[in-house]
């Protein structure tokens, strides 16, 4: 599998994790007992899509991530991976713990049970926020490797 499919297919399903989350937020909101199953659905795909883009992408960064880090580091935006990947590194364990917890308090909801409404509302709500800061942040890395590479073809150019 190429490279660039492996990258696009982790944006993907991190993409397909924060609307599967922000779909439990909604039908959350009226809570009945007819969205209960759609509930427990919807966070059980934003679990393995959650997983799914931490499994390509963990794979793509041992494998493929150096030659792009040396790429930043030597480029204009050092700060690309030195700040926001660093960043992204850590904060998206608590996102994955995030995800794996939600169908864990979906399963527990009920039309009643008002507090567990309320810890789920807030679940999906951090996945949803956390998630597009993820995504916020791969495109800064993306856009560090950009314009390293730009400044290596415009200094390598001949007046």
């Amino acid at each position: 599998m190429p490279q660039e499919l492996i990258l696009l297919l982790h944006a993907t399903f991190g993409a397909l994790a924060i609307l599967a989350s922000l779909w439990v937020f909604a039908e959350t909101l009226t809570n009945t007992e007819a969205s209960q199953w759609r509930i427990r659905v919807m966070s059980l795909a934003a679990a393995l899509f959650m997983w799914l883009s931490y499994l390509l992408g963990g794979y793509w960064y041992v494998r493929f991530y150096g030659a792009d880090k040396a790429l930043i580091n030597a480029g204009p935006w050092p700060f690309a991976h030195s700040f926001v990947m660093e960043t992204k590194e850590h904060l998206f364990l608590s996102l994955l713990l995030l995800a794996t917890y939600l169908p864990i308090a979906t399963f527990g909801l009920t039309a009643g049970r008002s507090q567990v409404r309320v810890l789920v509302l807030w679940v999906a709500a951090w996945i949803v926020l956390l998630g597009l800061s993820m995504e916020g942040a791969g495109a800064i890395v993306s856009i560090g490797v950009k314009v390293a590479l730009l400044g290596k073809t415009i200094t390598g150019m001949s007046p």
